[in-house]
């Protein structure tokens, strides 16, 4: 067998869907289980649908899932030019090629005369197709003569070339994820494959490409099953020999019901980009999983599992793990659904994974990043928060009493929880904690028992007092670890401060 070779060859037209990274690792996957090599060629034939920025977009988004390329049109390689914008004049010698052999033919209608024979077909209640049944009816060089073709040419008239699709033939497609697949060469047009304007169309640039760069798999999306057969009667009528395909399976809504979609991720409030895009034209701003403070690893393990398994238990891969396990043949034919809150898992399990030093120094960041100071030890508060969150992100909207006195106050924890004597109970527990004889937890903690014991209190009025005066929220870590951190003055100027503002919060509720 020769060098397993694969490519992934998106179209630069905006922010690269999760679809699209999840086909690049499973290319990745596929050639470093076998020893082989995986391209980044970019295929932009449409130069209208060109985004700014779009390339780049592509190649950041993988490097930060952890990977990259053998070869492709950021590094370079023995196969370039990897961008198809640079390669016309290659297509225009394979056009040529099935012009002269028979295989192909200049077609010259107009946008008028094709819209006529559509209005005709419609009016006869078919589809029209352009293909073996109505190619001789049409405006081409299969009907003209070759004088009269080669001088519409040279006038310089719009045309196209279409592949000359023969009828009734049996075209099968070799599929690692979805079996042999055959096909019927009529039910097929004749679909164009260069344009006048000079660039081909994706059809023949793609086969081009992939032979030329010497691709053994085409590893990509279900949407190109359709054009599958036309691809393997390509390459016939080259004489090439033909890669095997593999189709991965569309990734689905939440709900299972339809392919995933931008629209979904704003609906449901979370990115369908492995990166935050920002719009050249309109600057509207695409929410991305780096930006919302998803781990790279983690990331890259969601996408992993969309539409493959391992046939075990394992839920948690490694890079390497997932080089070492991915089996093309376990990959599924029915659609994977996308779930949100399976993405969020799998961030919390590699979170918990963390060091608690680790955490505590992303934690520095995150502070820095909206302007907080604090003298609070960083590495206490990550232990407290570590098992309570999802994103570091979250350790500040969650524990922001760590660092700020609160101002707001968890309304249903007042209202139905703060009561005529607390006020009176705080107060006592400050005189207690200015009196104590070190600001640990432990020893608070037993200070504060010690009161209840002596006043014949239940521990839950004082308990909830406590909290809300010092946190401002009815629940959280160990209350008496959240006051060893923040340490005694700044605990005692909130038992002193916050019950009388708590007062006149509930009086106004």
């Amino acid at each position: 067998m020769s060098k397993v070779r694969v490519r992934y060859a998106p179209s630069p037209t905006g922010p690269q869907h999760v679809g699209g990274v999840r086909t690049a690792l499973y290319n990745y996957l596929f050639a470093k289980k076998l020893g082989g090599d995986v391209i980044l060629r970019i295929e932009d034939t449409d130069q209208k649908r060109f985004v700014p920025g779009a390339i780049e977009y592509i190649v950041e988004s993988v490097k930060w899932c952890g990977f990259d390329f053998d070869e492709g049109v950021h590094k370079g390689g023995p196969f370039g030019p990897y961008k198809q914008s640079e390669r016309k004049e290659i297509y225009v010698k394979y056009a040529q090629q099935l012009i002269k052999e028979g295989k192909a033919y200049y077609a010259f209608d107009t946008p008028e005369q094709l819209n006529e024979k559509r209005a005709e077909a419609e009016a006869e209640k078919r589809t029209f197709k352009y293909d073996f049944s109505t190619r001789t009816s049409m405006n081409n060089s299969l009907v003209l003569s070759k004088e009269e073709s080669k001088a519409l040419l040279d006038s310089n008239i719009e045309y196209t070339i279409r592949f000359k699709m023969e009828p009734d033939q049996n075209i099968l497609v070799r599929d690692l994820v979805r079996g042999n697949v055959n096909f019927n060469s009529s039910e097929l047009d004749d679909k164009i494959i260069f344009k006048s304007d000079g660039m081909p169309t994706y059809h023949l640039a793609n086969i081009v490409d992939d032979h030329l760069m010497e691709i053994s798999h085409v590893i990509r999306g279900e949407e190109w099953l359709p054009s599958a057969p036309l691809h393997v009667a390509l390459y016939n009528a080259f004489g090439w020999d033909i890669p095997l395909f593999a189709h991965l399976p569309l990734l689905m809504k939440p709900t299972g019901k339809g392919k995933l979609s931008k629209r979904d991720g704003d609906a449901g409030g979370f990115p369908v980009f492995p990166l935050e895009w920002i719009d050249p034209e309109t600057g509207d701003v695409s929410k991305g999983y780096r930006e919302e403070g998803y781990y790279s690893d983690a990331f890259l393990n969601i996408m992993s599992l969309l539409g493959w398994n391992s046939g075990t238990e394992q839920e948690i891969f490694s890079l390497d793990e997932l080089v070492e396990a991915f089996d093309i043949s376990k990959v599924g034919k029915s659609g994977a659904k996308f779930d949100p809150d399976k993405a969020k898992w799998f961030n919390q399990q590699y979170l918990w994974k963390k060091s608690d030093e680790e955490l505590a120094i992303e934690l520095a960041k995150d502070l820095v990043k909206r302007n907080i100071t604090t003298t609070v030890d960083l590495l206490k508060v990550a232990v407290q928060m570590k098992e309570r969150v999802v994103f570091v992100k979250d350790i500040y909207n969650s524990g922001k009493y760590f660092f700020e006195s609160p101002v707001e106050f968890d309304q249903k924890t007042v209202k139905k929880k703060w009561k005529e004597q607390s006020a009176a109970i705080v107060a006592d527990i400050l005189n207690v904690f200015e009196k104590s004889e070190s600001f640990t937890s432990a020893v608070l903690e037993a200070d504060f028992k010690q009161y209840l014991e002596e006043k014949e209190l239940g521990f839950g009025v004082p308990m909830i007092a406590l909290r809300l005066s010092i946190t401002g929220v009815g629940g959280g870590p160990s209350l008496f670890n959240i006051v060893e951190i923040l340490g005694k003055n700044e605990t005692l100027k909130r038992l002193k401060n916050n019950p009388s503002k708590i007062e006149a919060f509930k009086a106004a509720i």
